[in-house]
């Protein structure tokens, strides 16, 4: 069966790096719809589905920090954000707004498309079967189904997120480090994302209604990394 054609939404004000990341993005195989603004980012999206939206952050109209906010109030679609900001707290800020992950530049177009196919490889990830569900106390994790659920509700996770949530509860009580995380999650080891792995299990745990400072899923293990800890109720099959 042939693998579907990825549409990618490329956001990007300056016209040489638009047309140069949609030709590579081509050149591999994508559909690209391009924005040259924030506004008719929101058009598009609005008009079209996506599998993926690479978002500069400084947009005329629209800021890239307001559109990935609108985008995640409606989609969990992966979202690569671009900036030429490159402090750690810019970066940790593009997180928290809802991004998966974050180049700056200037950049290499290929590295932002292995980026791109990180993210849906993350995205479309099809789990092993044997472990369909996992479930601990008022948490249930439908692996075949790539979801999450509280109390019955579905939580709205993005594919980092859930990716994140799945690797750190299918083993208990094993302590994990930020660079392992950054190399299960993110799908690549990058020198300095240690921090991004923050940002992505502050907003897990938001959504995941765990207390940092009590936490009942996801434990601190100062100066390593995460754990995570729960009562188990069910294994599923």
């Amino acid at each position: 069966m042939t693998a579907p054609v990825r549409r990618i939404l490329v956001v990007e004000d300056e016209k040489a790096i638009r047309d140069a990341v949609g030709a590579y993005l081509e050149k591999e195989g994508f559909w690209v719809t391009p924005a040259a603004d924030g506004q008719s980012a929101l058009d598009e999206f609005g008009r079209h589905k996506f599998d993926a939206v690479v978002l500069d952050l400084n947009l005329p109209k629209l800021s890239g920090e307001e559109v990935c906010a609108r985008i995640r109030d409606i989609s969990d679609v992966p979202i690569m954000m671009l900036t030429a900001k490159g402090e750690v707290e810019d970066r940790i800020e593009g997180l928290e707004l809802g991004a998966d992950d974050y180049l700056v530049k200037p950049f290499s177009p290929r590295e932002l498309v292995a980026r791109v196919r990180a993210l849906l490889r993350r995205a479309h990830v099809t789990e092993e079967p044997q472990r369909e569900k996992l479930v601990y106390g008022p948490l249930e994790i439908d692996v075949a189904g790539h979801r999450a659920y509280r109390d019955g509700e579905e939580i709205d996770l993005t594919a980092s997120e859930y990716k994140l949530l799945l690797t750190l509860a299918r083993y208990p009580g094993r302590v994990y480090s930020r660079m392992e995380l950054v190399e299960k999650v993110l799908g690549y080891d990058f020198e300095g994302y240690e921090r991004t792995i923050d940002s992505h299990v502050k907003n897990l745990r938001a959504k995941l209604g765990d207390d940092p400072r009590h936490p009942t899923f996801i434990y601190t293990v100062h100066g390593v990394g995460y754990r995570f800890e729960a009562s188990r109720s069910d294994s599923g099959q």
